[in-house]
């Protein structure tokens, strides 16, 4: 099963949760892609999603779309040690996991900044990414 994670390419936070996702998915579950990329936003339109705002993780899954906190919770059920553990949060009411999520997506740029590029993957990467 293809499961692909589109991510904001110029959010540091956001490049440092894929690093993190790429560490502890030694079994190769994820692929990635930015979201400013033209596959995302091919992915994106095609589900009626917004094209030009970035406030969310993106993981497509057997050819669904989830966002969000259940995103973030699909993916963390993937990934190596106690990680999938998280999944168990996946009970709390989605409006509840929301919010928190929000607030970190409203505010990741003033905390944790912001580059100007798009990340570059190293050649051992290179393959994951689309």
């Amino acid at each position: 099963m293809e499961r692909i994670i589109l991510f904001d390419g110029v959010c540091n936070f956001c490049n440092a949760s894929i690093n993190f996702v790429m560490d502890h998915d030694p079994n190769f579950h994820f692929k990635f892609a930015a979201l400013q990329s033209e596959f995302a936003k091919d992915h994106l339109a095609k589900a009626g999603m917004n094209t030009e705002d970035f406030d969310t993780i993106v993981l497509i899954e057997a050819g669904k779309i989830y966002t969000r906190s259940t995103a973030a919770l699909r993916v963390a059920k993937k990934l190596s040690g106690a990680w999938p553990l998280l999944y168990g949060f996946i009970i709390v009411p989605p409006f509840i996991r929301n919010a928190v999520y929000n607030l970190i997506a409203r505010n990741r740029y003033r905390w944790f900044g912001k580059s100007e590029n798009c990340r570059l993957p190293s050649p051992e990467e290179r393959a994951r990414f689309i």
